[in-house]
């Protein structure tokens, strides 16, 4: 064993044994999947000679200002979906991760070198996926995300508090791309004229949902807010959903911003940046999938929701357009960038799809309405 990896080894087990798990340190390893929280796995056995494994994470602390807000957020959520499965289905199982306590009764951790950790059950004989392969897949990932918000349904919104403010606040998103306009700090405005002609078309659509909130027409609701593919594990031998993870950006919000996401991410068979538009378009299986999945698994949205399930994802694809745009404008700061133009690679992309959805728009909004009427 070199002497990284022994450090690494070492490094491991100082922190799993920060946490209240049974048996003896075997091994771990580090789990390199490009999210923003440093993961590792550990491997303990207890003394029947049984071995388990157990997920440790790292909070980032740069892009979550208060970890131990989103730790609290984390337990809340996971609490309330675990007594209300119990209640419901007399089993535990099956439904989000748990937590395992720290030393001294806390679900958190403080590590050797700083930070925030947190300890989760490993779930055997599972696995995720970065793109959809089929309309199965789209169907039980939306179906996963749809249960997920039924059961966090009834929380109060003062359970969990906005760990990232305004996530979601596309008036907000829009106001501060006109600001970068404006000022255009890198000389980059001449070159991207017709893109912001284009958002300035759907003004309207960039405050449509948040103006339906402030009137109380639409429920804000404790939310995901980040439901890609690979946030929900599924099973191996049967691609059956098992539970959502990725608990860190739970929050006030809109149940739309969920779909909506779902129908940005899925949708297209292309790459978010694929550079020949010819290969972007909005398919239309995927997006029944999508659509019979999460109403099958949410039971507790309201018609108007219902109706405007194909503008969260019109929104959800302009406002991820407009922050790409606006990290070009800049300078590229926030997003990692491969080459000069990623960006704005990346903000055509989600305009055209933008445009593929428009297009199918009212065959979108006739399927839900046929799905929604066949429910009741």
């Amino acid at each position: 064993m070199s002497r990284d990896e022994k450090s690494l080894q070492g490094a491991i087990q100082a922190i799993s044994d920060e946490f209240a798990i049974a048996g003896d340190f075997i091994e771990g390893s580090e789990i390199d999947s490009g999210h923003i929280n440093t993961t590792y796995v550990a491997v303990y056995e207890q003394t029947c000679g049984t071995r388990s494994r157990y997920i440790l994470q790292r909070i980032n602390e740069y892009v979550f200002k208060d970890p131990l807000q989103v730790m609290r957020n984390v337990e809340s959520v996971t609490r309330h979906i675990n007594w209300k499965v119990l209640r419901m289905k007399q089993d535990l199982g099956g439904q989000t991760l748990n937590i395992y306590p720290a030393r001294g009764g806390r679900s958190f951790a403080y590590g050797e070198g700083g930070g925030v950790w947190r300890c989760y059950n490993f779930i055997e004989n599972c696995h995720t996926y970065d793109v959809v392969e089929n309309t199965r897949q789209a169907y039980q990932a939306a179906k996963a995300f749809g249960s997920f918000q039924d059961l966090v349904s009834d929380m109060p919104l003062d359970a969990v508090i906005e760990t990232i403010p305004d996530f979601h606040h596309t008036p907000k998103r829009y106001a501060r791309l006109m600001e970068v306009v404006q000022a255009d700090p890198k000389g980059r405005l001449a070159s991207v004229e017709a893109e912001v002609t284009f958002i300035k078309e759907r003004e309207e659509l960039c405050d449509l949902l948040v103006d339906l909130a402030d009137k109380g027409e639409l429920p804000v609701r404790v939310t995901h807010n980040d439901t890609k593919l690979n946030n929900v594990m599924m099973d191996a031998d049967t691609d059956e959903a098992v539970c959502v993870i990725d608990l860190d950006t739970v929050m006030p919000g809109l149940s739309l911003y969920d779909f909506g996401d779902l129908v940005r991410t899925a949708t297209s068979p292309a790459e978010e940046d694929e550079k020949d538009l010819s290969k972007i378009e909005m398919r239309m299986p995927m997006f029944e999938a999508l659509a019979e999945g999460y109403l099958d698994g949410c039971d507790c949205l309201t018609p108007l929701e219902i109706e405007h399930l194909v503008t969260g994802g019109k929104l959800m694809t302009l406002e991820v357009g407009i922050r790409f745009l606006t990290d070009y404008l800049e300078g590229d700061h926030y997003f990692k960038t491969e080459y000069d133009d990623h960006n704005l690679v990346r903000a055509r992309s989600q305009f055209r799809l933008l445009e593929c959805i428009e297009e199918k728009e009212e065959e979108m909004k006739k399927f839900i309405n046929r799905v929604a009427k066949s429910k009741h």
